[in-house]
């Protein structure tokens, strides 16, 4: 057997790593997703909740565009997302809001006032939350796109 490839084949595997090339030249989109920082932070409508706290899961889609870090390898080019969970932990624990949705709306204004993103995507869940009836947990979801 034949491991060389014939001449239709070799041309095929030529285009192919063309391109490959050309790809790798050009900016591509990215995005960064951040599923499950845990923190215990003080927030709910009820006073108990905002007193003793409870422990919110948070998840984060950071819609960064496109990205030279896809071509410079650079941490620079692109989003540092230990950077953005040091952030995103500061805001949920530095202030206690009665609604999910505010801190939500509020973590999500921060991160495109700091950041160069085009969207972000926040859900703040509540895995034990305080209600009568068994369930799974809680979440609210807040998408915003940043403003042109």
């Amino acid at each position: 057997m034949d491991d060389e490839p014939d001449g239709d084949d070799a041309d095929d595997l030529d285009d192919d790593r063309e391109g490959e090339e050309d790809r790798a030249d050009a900016a591509e989109a990215v995005t960064v997703e951040i599923t499950g920082l845990s923190l215990y932070t003080h927030h709910g409508v009820s006073e108990a909740e905002r007193e003793i706290g409870q422990r919110l899961v948070l998840d984060l889609r950071l819609d960064i565009g496109e990205s030279d870090a896809t071509v410079t390898d650079a941490i620079e080019d692109t989003v540092d997302y230990g950077e953005v969970c040091q952030l995103v932990a500061l805001i949920a624990q530095q202030r206690s809001h009665k609604t999910l949705e505010r801190l939500c709306s509020t973590i999500a204004n921060r991160l495109l006032a700091d950041y160069d993103l085009e969207g972000v995507w926040v859900k703040a869940t509540k895995p034990e939350p305080p209600i009568a009836l068994t369930v799974d947990e809680v979440s609210v979801e807040v998408w915003r796109e940043a403003e042109a």
